[in-house]
């Protein structure tokens, strides 16, 4: 399970509200991970897939216009960064998730906890620390 600790807040609401459902939905799949009452979670797990997706896209535009509109000098490497957390979720291989459900879902969530700690706590922070 991974919590939101203080040390993420940007101290911009709308985007730290943003964060922590980004927290939720790695939730989604920690939770499904650990239920042993679903035998095929595939359907979970494309749920969750297009959740991060959908709201990745929706999240990283709120956040690339606010660095636009404060001029922050790093937009561009940042928006590179969040590019490529779209095509590496945009090129998940379906068919590989239905081998080993429970191993992907470890995969994902190992992904989405690395990608959302380190990139609040370094990439993010730089925002406000301009």
């Amino acid at each position: 399970m991974i919590t939101w600790r203080e040390e993420f807040s940007l101290g911009i609401d709308k985007i730290d509200e943003q964060h922590k459902k980004l927290f939720a939905i790695a939730n989604e799949a920690y939770n499904l991970l650990k239920d042993e009452f679903y035998f095929d979670k595939y359907d979970q797990i494309i749920k969750i897939i297009k959740d991060l997706r959908n709201y990745t896209i929706y999240h990283f535009g709120f956040e690339e216009a606010y660095m636009r509109s404060i001029e922050y000098k790093r937009y561009f490497s940042h928006k590179v960064v969040h590019d490529d957390f779209k095509e590496k979720i945009n090129n998940i291989d379906l068919d590989k998730i239905d081998e080993n459900q429970d191993e992907y879902i470890m995969e994902l969530l190992n992904f989405i906890v690395d990608w959302i700690e380190n990139h609040i706590l370094k990439a993010d922070k730089l925002i406000v620390s301009k």
